[in-house]
């Protein structure tokens, strides 16, 4: 009988060794029962987006009800603040450089693909975003006409099944979430099923998932990468237990129906102004973001503004389209409106972003053609964290928002800070765009728009040229 089961596993499809590894394994143990202080159940809360949380680990791990508050509560215990807030800041010395270098080593080259880089004057820029030609320089305006991807639920959601090997870091981020106070909300998610990109058009399909399962999965990859870069382990397939699970080779992450890929839309805002007598000739006004130390993903990154995930508020499909995000961001991060930021309240409104609801900002950019130009400049996929990346660029090309409104613009708790740049300033620009800081797909959008923006209006552009490459 052992001989020939073992002559079935040889000649079993690599699909059937992995439902035979899943079906085989054993289900993880439930943690031992621990004293609970008072102290850490009352941090530990019962918010109904922590509950959400505790319910998913339970499931997925196979826990009787109630055993992951158990664990998460022991977890908290054991947590160091100080700790916490020393391992922020190694992170925070890891560059963008550095993660783009070592996934570069980890993951293999495939045919076609590349992680995108740029040549910027005499400097080359390199990212964790894996692309191919055909998804660069889409110049795809926003419209229902070009912007068409599609929310199916006719495919089922890949859900995991935590492991021992994936538990114990589903827990910890959790408790850590609640030691930090830092905000999380189980808000439905576009999930992509399968992406058809072409100049002129983006399209593919969208299915639905949850923040919570993306927070204690496929989010824990960026960690695992900085600490161990930190800790100067070599990176080299085998080295990462989580990211070995969740996304170990580059099939893998090009195979976007067949695991959980999360993402989202960011874009590079570019706000004409009119000559000054101070400032000079017309030029853009451009805007980039350090992200918050608040925000579970990109923290304390330099990034273009608006960014945020791809994810319905009441239309499941109308908001599928990027353009419906980028336009909720840009009131959401720039324009004050709290009530479509579901990170602090429920999203009451029928219609959030109905033209009587829009800030006056907003309402001044859409009244009127001419005003306001929205396009997606590339698509990839982040090798960080498994995510799908729609790089877009914004322009406001009406001059007088910004006499108008420009005391209004004002960052939300996304951002820790502002900074402005002029597409004039050859320096300033260069020097930002080859800064260590940025993220990975704010640097991708960055200079995907800048090269937009040079073809759209090359007066009010001087900047160095800007030329793209795929590097293996």
């Amino acid at each position: 009988m052992q001989q020939l089961l073992d002559t079935a596993l040889e000649q079993a499809t690599p699909a059937e060794r992995e439902r035979f590894r899943t079906l085989t394994a054993p289900e993880p143990a439930a943690p031992p029962a621990r004293p609970v202080s008072a102290r850490a159940e009352r941090r530990l809360g019962d918010a109904p987006h922590i509950a959400a949380a505790l319910e998913w680990i339970d499931h997925h791990a196979a826990w009787p009800a109630g055993t992951a508050r158990h664990a998460v509560t022991g977890a908290l215990a054991d947590l160091d603040a100080q700790e916490l807030r020393d391992r922020g800041s190694r992170r925070g010395r890891i560059t963008q450089a550095d993660m783009a270098d070592a996934l570069a080593r980890y993951y293999d080259p495939r045919p076609g693909y590349g992680r995108y880089a740029a040549r910027v004057g005499a400097a080359t820029a390199h990212t964790s975003v894996l692309t191919s030609a055909d998804w660069l320089d889409l110049a795809c305006p926003l419209t229902a006409r070009h912007d068409q991807l599609r929310t199916t639920g006719g495919k089922p959601d890949p859900s995991p099944v935590l492991t021992e090997q994936t538990i114990d870091p589903a827990v910890r981020r959790l408790a850590e979430v609640i030691a930090m106070d830092t905000r999380l909300t189980n808000n439905p998610l576009y999930r992509l099923l399968s992406v058809d990109v072409e100049p002129g058009r983006i399209g593919g399909d969208v299915g639905i998932t949850h923040f919570v399962e993306y927070a204690l999965t496929m989010d824990l990859l960026e960690g695992e990468l900085t600490d161990a870069l930190t800790a100067g382990t070599p990176i080299q397939p085998g080295s990462l237990p989580l990211r070995e699970h969740y996304l170990p080779d580059s099939a893998a992450v090009l195979a976007v129906g067949d695991r959980l890929c999360a993402g989202g839309a960011l874009a590079l805002l570019a706000i004409a102004r009119p000559a000054d007598i101070l400032r000079g000739e017309a030029d853009y006004l451009l805007l980039v973001q350090e992200r918050s130390g608040n925000v579970l993903n990109a923290a304390r990154r330099l990034a273009v503004i608006p960014k945020g995930f791809h994810e319905p508020l009441t239309d499941v499909r109308s908001d599928a389209r990027v353009g419906a995000t980028l336009l909720r961001e840009l009131e959401e991060e720039l324009f004050g409106r709290e009530d479509i930021d579901n990170t602090i309240t429920e999203v009451r409104s029928a219609d959030p972003m109905h033209p009587s609801r829009l800030s006056e900002p907003m309402r001044w950019l859409t009244e009127r053609p001419g005003r306001l130009r929205m396009e997606c400049t590339g698509f990839g996929l982040n090798l960080v964290s498994g995510n799908y990346e729609f790089a877009s660029l914004i322009v406001i090309e009406d001059e007088e928002f910004w006499h108008r409104f420009g005391g209004q613009v004002e960052a939300n708790w996304e951002s820790s800070s502002l900074r402005r740049y002029s597409t004039l300033d050859e320096d300033l620009v260069t020097e930002l765009v080859t800064d260590t800081a940025w993220s990975n797909e704010g640097l991708f959008a960055m200079l995907q728009g800048l090269r937009r923006l040079a073809d759209l209006d090359g007066q009010r552009v001087t900047l160095p040229v800007i030329e793209w490459e795929i590097a293996q």
